[in-house]
């Protein structure tokens, strides 16, 4: 059983796959014949002021499966902005690569798609035949690419068979459909040779500068936290205990009170402590796991919240932990912004990568300038060699995307 959900989970995600395929297909498809348009006009003249226009298109849907390739696997590096002027733009190794992919992609990948879209389609069609075959004329073709004349149930039972067929194909071939419709990609727009390594070094440099500032963020709260928390009861017990030394011989009965009121403020003193080390590293994740722990944030959330955690095997403790905060601080957003009345917290590790999916119902709008928290995340994210997507329209839903690097 935990085979077929293996595979059948596989199969829903090469499904995903194979429609997102479809829609980058369809635009490197519509910009292809734009650019063979304008290719046509500029033999003659008239169609070099609409050159460069072409290419920034064509950076724009190489960009978009960049960003999908990247979502369902190792990162593609983003190639940024075409160089201006249409010269310069045309020696850029970039837009070669590009050049190369976009009838590939356009053609074969939009092949591959309706393809892999139609496998699953003829399946459910195959498979119900007989549920409705009586309402079918014999001489009327039958579903998929079934040709003979339908006469009766055995008929109608052998198209079923011919769907179980179908079925298998969907759930075994559907990832290599889609590994085959991501291969252009991933060989064509990955960066050339030796421009891979400098902009590797520039990610890099910049995720440092964001694990630094992350860091020196969290040594700011944790001081102000020690400061304005702890420390000050550890004063106020400091200055009882002077107080309760110099009233015991003169009245044991107010230094016994003022002992009460020491031992009140070491205790709070004591609770404040605990809650910054949680904050450093909750002792949750130690005693209970990854599982355990966010069923202890969604208990205590204020919004119903459902979590769901596939993580066979344990991540680092600091993935772990970086997980853990993700998901504190999105569910203290939907309490505080969103206005939703559920939200689902779904955790699963996937080869080397943890994936986090936080969604709720609420009306959406989520902007990172606006406060909320959602740039602390994204730096706490990417300081770890992670990636955050965020998608939140306007009237909702919400759905945050956490990728984090956890070893092979």
């Amino acid at each position: 059983m935990t085979w077929i959900r293996k595979r059948f989970r596989a199969s829903v995600d090469a499904l995903e796959r194979i429609v997102g395929g479809l829609g980058t297909s369809v635009l490197a498809l519509g910009v292809f014949f734009w650019m063979v348009i304008v290719l046509i006009l500029s033999l003659v003249g008239i169609g070099l002021p609409a050159a460069h226009d072409s290419l920034r298109a064509l950076r724009s849907v190489a960009e978009r499966e960049r960003a999908r390739l990247t979502r369902w696997g190792p990162p593609v590096l983003s190639a940024g902005p075409v160089p201006a002027g249409l010269k310069v733009a045309l020696r850029d190794p970039f837009v070669h690569r590009e050049l190369l992919w976009l009838p590939l992609h356009g053609i074969g990948g939009f092949l591959i798609s309706l393809f892999g879209l139609s496998v699953p389609i003829y399946a459910v069609q195959d498979i119900t035949f007989p549920l409705y075959y009586r309402l079918l004329q014999p001489e009327d073709s039958a579903p998929s690419i079934i040709w003979w004349r339908i006469d009766g149930l055995f008929d109608a039972l052998l198209v079923s068979l011919i769907g179980v067929g179908w079925l298998v194909l969907a759930i075994l071939g559907g990832p290599l459909f889609a590994r085959v419709q991501a291969a252009a990609g991933r060989r064509l727009l990955a960066p050339p040779p030796g421009v891979d390594l400098s902009l590797r070094v520039a990610q890099l440099t910049a995720t440092r500068a964001a694990a630094l500032d992350a860091h020196a963020v969290e040594l700011r709260r944790i001081e102000r936290a020690l400061h304005d928390g702890t420390q000050n009861r550890l004063v106020a017990v400091n200055v009882l205990l002077g107080a309760a030394r110099r009233a015991l011989q003169r009245d044991p009965a107010r230094a016994d009170e003022i002992l009460d009121r020491a031992q009140d403020a070491a205790e709070q003193a004591l609770s404040e402590l605990r809650t910054v080390v949680r904050g450093i590293l909750p002792p949750v994740l130690d005693d209970r796991g990854l599982s355990g722990a966010l069923d202890g944030l969604a208990a205590n959330c204020a919004v119903p919240c459902r979590v769901e955690v596939d993580v066979p095997v344990r991540c680092a403790a600091s993935v772990e932990a970086t997980a853990y905060f993700v998901v504190a601080e999105a569910l203290t957003n939907v309490v505080k912004h969103s206005g939703a009345s559920s939200v689902a917290v779904t955790v699963r590790r996937e080869h080397d990568r943890l994936h986090v999916v936080i969604e709720d119902d609420g009306h959406g709008g989520a902007d990172e300038g606006s406060g909320s928290g959602l740039a602390g995340i994204r730096r706490r994210v990417e300081a770890y060699d992670g990636r955050l997507t965020l998608t939140s329209p306007p009237g909702g839903p919400t759905r945050m995307l956490v990728e984090l690097p956890c070893g092979s």
